[in-house]
C-alpha cells in the first residue's frame, strides 16, 4: 500500500450507552480516533457479492493497523455513518486494515 493514497480523514467511533433520568438506554457514539484512510466503493465481485445481501451502500476502507478497531466500531466519512462488516488485519502484518462498512440508515 503506498502511503499516499490514505487521503481521507476519517472518525472511529465507539457506542456507549447511557441510561436518562428516566431509565432509558441511549446510544452515543463517542470518538476513539481520526486516521487517514483510502476509500472506494465495492466493484466487481466485491459488489456482486454485497449486493446479493442487499448491502448496496457498502464501502472499503484502508487504515493503517489499529488494535481497538474491530466489528463494534463506527466509521464517520463524509458526515455518513458506516457499521463494521468486516475487518482483515492485511497478511496478520498489523501494519494496514482492510474495512467493509455498510452505510447506517438515516433514521438510526
Amino acid at each position: 500500500m503506498n502511503i499516499g493514497r490514505l487521503k481521507h480523514r476519517i472518525k472511529l467511533q465507539k457506542s456507549e450507552f447511557t441510561q436518562d433520568d428516566w431509565g432509558n438506554s441511549e446510544e452515543e457514539l463517542v470518538e476513539i480516533g481520526e486516521v487517514w484512510a483510502y476509500v472506494t466503493n465495492l466493484h466487481g465481485e466485491e459488489y456482486f457479492a454485497a449486493a446479493q445481501l442487499q448491502l448496496h451502500k457498502e464501502v472499503k476502507f484502508i487504515i493503517r493497523y489499529n488494535p481497538e478497531v474491530d466489528e463494534d466500531t463506527t466509521i464517520t466519512f463524509r458526515d455518513k455513518n458506516y457499521d463494521i462488516t468486516f475487518v482483515d488485519n492485511i497478511k496478520y502484518g498489523n501494519e494496514y486494515m482492510e474495512i467493509k462498512g455498510k452505510q447506517r440508515k438515516s433514521w438510526e
